[in-house]
């Protein structure tokens, strides 16, 4: 199984991460990105977007982070990643909808501007960036997982952009929940960090 991946990306470390927790070997394939290799013939075959990651696991070919780890879940990490109770299923799906909206528009891009130059607005990104952390960190009040009451692909998802928040210079001090949560996940066997966190 082939993951044509950017070590710097939060995007290709989600998958990265959920692999390494369920113990699956992945050939990573690296992109280089600033070369643009992503938008050339090759990768365009793979991903028409031009995006990374992209996931080649034998005849399937997978873009988008969060597709990618509700397939390895279903096909590899089993129910105790991917509940088969279709509540359960939409609890989870909700935080991966909001790894793709809230937390890529906030934290991400905040990042994107300030290790990388993005051209962007600040301002925006770190409001959204603290909105959505309040909420996060007042779900996991009540909460010790992101869904179904265990660790799932939904912190999988959730948990990249917010543990390198500080290259955005987000801060995630004062949220004390997110900061246990983050402990817990950073427990489980198979845990593997990303450059930065």
């Amino acid at each position: 199984m082939k993951l044509y991946d950017l070590a710097l990306s939060g995007n290709c470390y989600k998958v990265r991460l959920f692999a390494s927790l369920i113990d699956i070997p992945l050939e990573i394939v690296p992109v280089d990105f600033m070369q643009g290799e992503h938008k050339k013939e090759a990768m365009l075959k793979l991903n028409p977007w031009g995006e990374i990651p992209v996931l080649e696991d034998g005849s399937v070919i997978l873009r988008d982070a969060q597709a990618i780890l509700v397939y390895l879940a279903n096909k590899y990490g089993g129910e105790a990643w991917w509940p088969n109770e279709a509540h359960l299923q939409a609890d989870v799906m909700q935080w991966l909808s909001t790894a793709s909206n809230e937390i890529q528009h906030g934290p991400n891009v905040a990042r994107l501007i300030k290790k990388f130059g993005f051209e962007s607005d600040l301002t925006q990104s770190l409001e959204r960036s603290y909105k959505i952390l309040a909420l996060i960190d007042d779900h996991l009040a009540h909460h010790n997982w992101l869904a179904a009451s265990r660790p799932t692909i939904a912190d999988c998802a959730v948990y990249p952009y917010i543990s390198i928040a500080h290259e955005g210079e987000v801060a995630i001090d004062s949220y004390s929940n997110i900061k246990a949560w983050m402990n817990r996940l950073e427990q489980l066997p198979g845990y593997v960090s990303m450059p930065g966190n």
